[in-house]
Formats: C-alpha cells, structure tokens, sequence
C-alpha cells in the first residue's frame, strides 16, 4: 500500500509539477496549471503564510469553499478584501447585511456568515498559538476536511487533507472502498506517507488538480493517466 501511495504521488507530481497552495489573493503568484483560479499561488514557497492577516485569510477562505468552487470563494475574498475586512477585529465590526453582501457569491451566505465570525472569535482567543485539530472542530462550521485544511495551510501543521475528490480516485483506482469515512482515508494517507508538511500540501493540491480534470463528470476516471495503476 505505501509502496502505492508514494508511486500515485510521483505520477501527479509528473504530470503538474509544484502547485503552490493554498493561493493568497495579494500575493503575486500564478497558478502554474492554469485551471480554475489563476492567481495567488506559489509553488516551492512553503513558508507563506507569513503574516497574520495572511493566515487568517486561509482560515476564512477554508470556510468560504465549503460547498462550492474555489473561484467562488476567491470572489467573497476579494469582496472582503476591497472592504478592508481581512483582519478578525475588522471583520467583527462589520454589520451582518455587509457581510453577507459580500460572501453572497460562495454561497449558504447565512450559515457561512455565522460560521465566519464564530471562527473568527477564535482565532484572536488563540492569539499567537496553534489551535489543536480538536479544538478547531469545537468550533461551529468547522468539520474534518476544514479543520485538516486550515492547520495544513494555514498553520503549516502536517495533517493530510481528505476531500471528495481523494476519495473518488482511490476509488476509481480500486485502492479504497467508495464508502469509506474521512478518518480511515486520513490515517490511509498519513501512515504511509512520511509526515512532512510540504509533501501533505503538494499532494492534497495534486490530488484537486487531477481531480478537476479527470474527475469532475460521470463516467469518473476517463482516460484517467494513473489507470495502469489501478488495484485489482
């Protein structure tokens, strides 16, 4: 099985190169696949974030793609961000229509508005810690897959992110059963990977990647490249 794992990694990483994740709306980057978003990325540099505001745009943005496309959730950011909202005092001055207003385009706008200022709340509770995985899914509208995704990239912690699209491969591929839970495909991924922080993001971002291409319409896998990979 690692022996697997490691051998789909080397094949995406082939076909795509470095992406640069998680993408930073400021920063002057590109996304070098050029699908989807096209800006803010940052292949190899794995030490952004740097700044306070930067990390708690990640956080936001891992509550804004919930349930939608990335480039809508890159629009309320931008939205948010020509508001001067980006920084967790700002935001919590802001009226609750404003708000809305502004993540309207990545949509459940109500439910996103309330988890945004709970998460909000916390990230100046913690102020200057890591948050610990239980302490991140305590708070409202944080799940598995949002939790992994902020201490990942936000907080440059190694915990493997697993979305829909992870699972729809490695099943496709014959590798994992279609219903398997979150945490089974997590601890998949993590006890045969080495635990390394760049590796987790360049993989969970291959991964989309791939995904996006492959992935995105039924029949899932046409003429997917890593089918001579497959696990019968």
């Amino acid at each position: 099985m690692q022996e697997k794992i490691i051998e789909i990694y080397g094949k995406l990483y082939d076909l795509y190169g470095p992406q640069g994740w998680w993408p930073l709306i400021n920063h002057d980057g590109i996304n070098p696949t050029k699908t989807g978003a096209i800006r803010g990325y940052h292949p190899e540099n794995y030490e952004l974030p740097t700044k306070r505001d930067q990390v708690y745009e990640i956080i936001i943005g891992a509550i804004l793609t919930q349930n939608t496309s990335w480039l809508s959730a890159e629009m309320a950011l931008f939205n948010l961000d020509e508001l001067d909202v980006i920084s967790p005092e700002k935001l919590l001055k802001l009226d609750d229509e404003t708000l809305k207003s502004a993540i309207r385009c990545a949509g459940f706008l109500n439910q996103k508005a309330i988890y945004i200022r709970e998460v909000t709340k916390f990230f100046i509770g913690i102020e200057g810690k890591v948050p610990t995985r239980k302490e991140l899914l305590a708070v409202k509208g944080i799940g598995n897959e949002t939790a992994d995704s902020i201490l990942l990239y936000a907080y440059k912690q190694p915990q493997f992110v697993v979305d829909a699209y992870t699972k729809r491969i490695f099943s496709h591929l014959g590798i994992v059963s279609e219903d398997i839970k979150y945490m089974e495909l997590k601890e998949l991924f993590e006890s045969n990977l080495p635990e390394d922080m760049p590796l987790y993001q360049e993989y969970h971002a291959l991964i989309v990647e791939h995904a996006k291409r492959y992935y995105s319409k039924k029949p899932y896998g046409v003429n997917d490249p890593l089918k001579d990979l497959m696990k019968y």
